[in-house]
């Protein structure tokens, strides 16, 4: 069970965290976690490129280790990038020592002070943690679905199409497990949105209060 939309009550429940921005123009912002993956970030690199469009990857630390290349054109393609902790851990079955360490050793690899909590689940122990150490806790407004194997790609796309808007923060996943939807659903989305004239920003760490 997951929010496609997150609702307004979870955004200001939690509003230390970044759900979405305060956009007049159309502005998108596409995020991917879990990668790098040897097909599934090529792939979604090479969309946005056709598009001119921008993103940011909160990565896995495992995998920058593995795939360090893929993770070295992210950067060079001009995206953003985010700590994902080392290797997605839940932080709601393990404690808040364990949790920040991991997420110390995936930022001996990844230098960004944006950090996603895999799942979506962070205690608020934890959330003090990571806010007192400068990072900023970017969560979404609108969730695709790509991850879930009982979702249609058709449906994955219309996640995002019916439901994101100016200043949406949008999540995909350039993994294994996404790729069958990821793959459909990724390159209209883009074409969607940039037919009603939105532009596809990365996240910048600097402009975050």
């Amino acid at each position: 069970m997951y929010f496609v939309k997150t609702p307004e009550w979870l955004k200001k429940l939690f509003h230390r965290y970044i759900w979405s921005f305060s956009e007049e123009e159309k502005v998108l912002y596409l995020t991917f976690d879990d990668g790098p993956h040897p097909v599934a970030t090529p792939f979604v690199l090479n969309e946005l490129d056709r598009y001119g469009a921008k993103a940011s990857f909160f990565s896995l630390g495992k995998n920058v280790r593995d795939y360090p290349d893929i993770y070295a054109r992210i950067l060079t393609r001009g995206h953003t990038v985010g700590n994902h902790t080392y290797n997605h851990l839940n932080n709601w079955k393990v404690d808040s020592g364990i949790y920040m360490k991991n997420v110390q050793e995936a930022s001996m690899l990844i230098e960004s002070r944006l950090f996603r909590p895999p799942y979506g689940r962070i205690t608020r122990k934890t959330g003090r943690m990571l806010l007192n150490q400068g990072y900023k806790v970017i969560m979404w407004d609108v969730l695709s679905g790509d991850f879930d194997i009982h979702l249609s790609p058709q449906n994955c796309e219309k996640n995002v199409t019916e439901h994101a808007g100016r200043g949406s923060i949008v999540v995909f996943h350039d993994s294994e497990k996404a790729y069958p939807n990821l793959q459909y659903a990724l390159p209209r989305v883009l074409e969607f949105f940039s037919k009603k004239g939105y532009s596809f920003q990365a996240i910048n760490p600097l402009s975050i209060e």
